[in-house]
C-alpha cells in the first residue's frame, strides 16, 4: 500500500459483502491480523469521500476479481472506534481468484459447509445466514436534495414475516 493510499483511507469505516451464487458463498482466506488463516466474507476499508456501497464494489474486485452490485444492508457493527457495514453482494460477473496479498485463496463454498467450517468466524456465519434467509434492510427512496444520501430500512412492501 502506498503512502497516498494510506492517507486516502478512512480507517474507522469498513464494509464487507455476502455473495451467494448457486447455493455457494464466496469466501477469502485472510493472510494477516486477527483473521489470518480464516475464511471470511470479502471487504475492506472505505476511502475518504467514498460511499460504503462504492467501497464494497471496489474491495470485491481488488480482492476476488468478482464484480458485485450492493444489495440489502445485512448488519452494522459499531464500536467506540469504528463501524463495519455488511451488505448483500449480488454477483454480476467474474471468476473468483486470490489477490495474492490480503488473501491466499478465494473459494465458492457450499453454504451449509461454510456454516460448519471451523475456520469461518462467527460474524461471517451470522451474515451468511442473514443473506441466505433474505433478511436485512433495503434502500428506500425518499425526497432529498442530496443525490448521495441513501436510506436503508425495512421495506413494508416486501416480505411480511
Amino acid at each position: 500500500m502506498t503512502q497516498e493510499e494510506i492517507n486516502a483511507t478512512n480507517w474507522s469505516q469498513s464494509v464487507a459483502g455476502v455473495c451467494i451464487r448457486d447455493g455457494k458463498v464466496l469466501l477469502a482466506r485472510h493472510t494477516y491480523g486477527s483473521g489470518n488463516g480464516k475464511l471470511i466474507i470479502p471487504g475492506g476499508y472505505v476511502k475518504i469521500g467514498e460511499l460504503p456501497q462504492e467501497a464494497l464494489v471496489r474491495e470485491y474486485m481488488e480482492e476476488t476479481g468478482v464484480t458485485v452490485k450492493p444489495g440489502r444492508l445485512l448488519g452494522v457493527r459499531f464500536s467506540p472506534k469504528d463501524w463495519y457495514a455488511v451488505f448483500v453482494a449480488e454477483y454480476v460477473e467474474g471468476v473468483a481468484r486470490s489477490d495474492g496479498d490480503e488473501n491466499s485463496e478465494v473459494i465458492w463454498m457450499d453454504i451449509e459447509e461454510a456454516l460448519q467450517e471451523a475456520t469461518v468466524p462467527d460474524l461471517t456465519k451470522k451474515m451468511i445466514v442473514c443473506a441466505a434467509s433474505g433478511t436485512g434492510l433495503e434502500i428506500l427512496p425518499y425526497e432529498t436534495k442530496h443525490p448521495n444520501m441513501f436510506l436503508y430500512a425495512k421495506n413494508p412492501e416486501s416480505r411480511t414475516e
